[in-house]
């Protein structure tokens, strides 16, 4: 910085700003209207921009960084394409309540709404997918937007805000005051739940025969796994997670129920369908757990603690909505718990549905199948890794053959359900975990829509271990086909212009290897794992018509789960 006489220009209260939130990070491109920006950049030495080669990347990079992390991801964009190629990444940190902050350049003030070579009205866009967005008129209020943007988006629910920067705004110079304290009208979150509340739902839970804990992505958001952890097991509690709650509660424990919902474990449903008092936390009864409505946890008097009180009452009414932080109210729900529910008899009702419908799949015909890679990869990584998925029936396979043990250890885009997130997002947890494996597994399908960021990864040496599951298919929508729509596979089959992955990897620097056989995944994993000189490349062509089970048909009821193939013949 050179100051003079506490003046700086709009670029220099910009990074100035960022030392303030202790950025690490700035995932970007550059472009005509934030060009100021980077010629700034040149010269700054406490963060490190991180040249990506399509914005969407950039936002998927800033939210796997902020999912692995807990701190907000930072993205930087020119205005018009450069904005617009963002919206898929800002919607995906938006309905998943991940943090980011994404700086949009754009065309000078005098000429917005002038249709100016690019631009695009971003706020516009993206309002309804952002916690908050501004568009900073004026150099002198720069900084303030910028404390503010922060705040927002790290504060109550985290979502995603933008920060849309006029050309004139950032080469325009003003004083630079950075606010210490952050007023923003008409928001206050609240972190401290009604104890009354608290102490009603300490009793009922205390009272129950057949309790149960349903956790979602907001525990882990809240930092609260150890106290979720204390509370389960002081009271001997079955835990049921969300895709967004994996690894809140430890996969290994035998508390634990596993993933819910639709492609949930068969006990864990069953225990939704039976349990006398559900108790929500950080979790928001969306349609993939909740199935039909009407029919959802009929006899159960519900408790639904969320930081959100738009969640409250929105799908499910509930008989004890407590608003405030999950941590704090399960540090409090621990100190008022009256006893200890008595179990027994639900556990052995448990019990008996794991033996009634184990999760498994065909083990000896000696095909490649995905839930074999998945198993061996969670015994080599003793569920130690960070692992990214994209989306499809790989992403529920991880969910139900990966065994997780800690939090943020699992990022998928769930809410959104976004095809192309793992491999940018992986390249971001990779610069917030430093110690563990970093671990992206896509589909074939998904993989195809982000993959040019391979080249990112290289570039920074990055030692991400990038695993395609290729089963030639949009295999998720091929299954829906197979068991809703008479096995019409209208334009789901990649095989036949699928490109060469291990190839391509290739020319892109990349150590490379392809498995076909169940005897060479063992041997693979394990040079996979054992590489850190940059990303390595795997592909697994696994056989095409597996499916996922069990499942719950879209708007049926959760009783009405299927547990194994509706037509056998399919059957390899």
């Amino acid at each position: 910085m050179s100051p003079s006489k506490n003046m700086y220009n709009g670029a220099e209260i910009f990074f100035e700003s960022l030392r303030r939130e202790n950025v690490e990070y700035i995932f970007g491109m550059p472009g005509g209207a934030t060009i100021q920006i980077y010629e700034r950049l040149y010269d700054i030495d406490f963060l490190k921009h991180i040249l990506v080669r399509h914005e969407q990347g950039a936002t998927h990079m800033a939210d796997g960084y902020a999912r692995a992390s807990g701190k907000t991801g930072v993205v930087l964009v020119t205005s018009g394409p450069g904005a617009t190629n963002t919206v898929t990444g800002i919607a995906t940190a938006y309905m998943d309540s991940s943090p980011i902050v994404v700086f949009t350049g754009q065309v000078p003030t005098n000429l917005i709404g002038n249709d100016a070579f690019q631009e695009a009205d971003i706020i516009g866009i993206t309002r309804p997918i952002t916690k908050h967005s501004f568009l900073v008129r004026d150099v002198k209020d720069l900084a303030s937007t910028i404390r503010k943007a922060f705040y927002i988006a790290q504060s109550g629910r985290p979502g995603p805000v933008v920060v849309d920067l006029p050309k004139d705004v950032i080469s325009a110079v003003s004083s630079f005051e950075y606010p210490e304290k952050v007023e923003v009208r008409g928001y206050k979150p609240n972190y401290e739940g009604h104890i009354n509340q608290i102490k009603k739902a300490a009793r009922a839970i205390a009272a129950a025969k057949r309790p149960l804990l349903y956790v979602g992505g907001g525990v882990v958001m809240a930092g609260a796994s150890q106290e979720l952890r204390a509370f389960a097991i002081e009271n001997h509690l079955p835990v049921a997670m969300t895709l967004q709650g994996i690894g809140a509660f430890p996969g290994t424990s035998e508390l634990s129920l596993g993933m819910l919902g639709m492609h949930g474990m068969y006990w864990a449903n069953q225990a939704i369908n039976h349990c006398d008092v559900l108790v929500a936390l950080g979790a928001r009864f969306d349609d993939r757990v909740t199935g039909k409505v009407d029919t959802f946890a009929t006899n159960a008097y519900k408790i639904h603690v969320d930081i959100d009180p738009s969640c409250i009452d929105k799908n499910v009414k509930v008989d004890v909505p407590i608003v405030g932080d999950v941590k704090r109210v399960l540090k409090t729900l621990r100190q008022v718990m009256p006893g200890r529910p008595n179990t027994d008899e639900w556990w052995q009702q448990i019990r008996q549905w794991q033996q009634e419908c184990p999760l498994t799949y065909e083990k000896h015909d000696g095909k490649l199948r995905t839930q074999f890679i998945l198993e061996r990869l969670s015994e080599k990584t003793r569920g130690e890794a960070v692992v990214v998925s994209d989306v499809g029936q790989h992403q529920m396979f991880i969910a139900q053959y990966y065994k997780f043990n800690h939090p943020r250890s699992h990022l998928s885009s769930g809410g959104l359900g976004t095809m192309g997130f793992s491999v940018p997002a992986a390249i971001g947890a990779a610069y917030a975990v430093h110690d563990r494996p970093i671990i992206s597994i896509s589909g074939d399908g998904g993989f195809a829509m982000n993959m040019q960021e391979l080249i990112t990864a290289k570039a920074n040496k990055l030692p991400i271990k990038f695993m395609v599951i290729n089963n030639s298919f949009l295999g998720m929508v091929r299954q829906w086909q197979e068991l809703f729509f008479e096995e019409r596979y209208s334009f789901t089959d990649l095989s036949e212009h699928n490109p060469d992955y291990v190839k391509i990897a290739q020319a892109m620097g990349i150590k490379s290897f392809l498995v076909t056989r169940t005897d060479q995944v063992d041997a693979t994993l394990e040079e996979a794992l054992n590489y850190n000189d940059g990303p390595v490349f795997v592909e697994f062509r696994v056989i095409k018509e597996e499916l996922v089970f069990p499942m719950v048909p879209a708007g049926a009821s959760v009783s009405e789960m299927i547990v194994e193939r509706l037509n056998p013949q399919r059957m390899l």
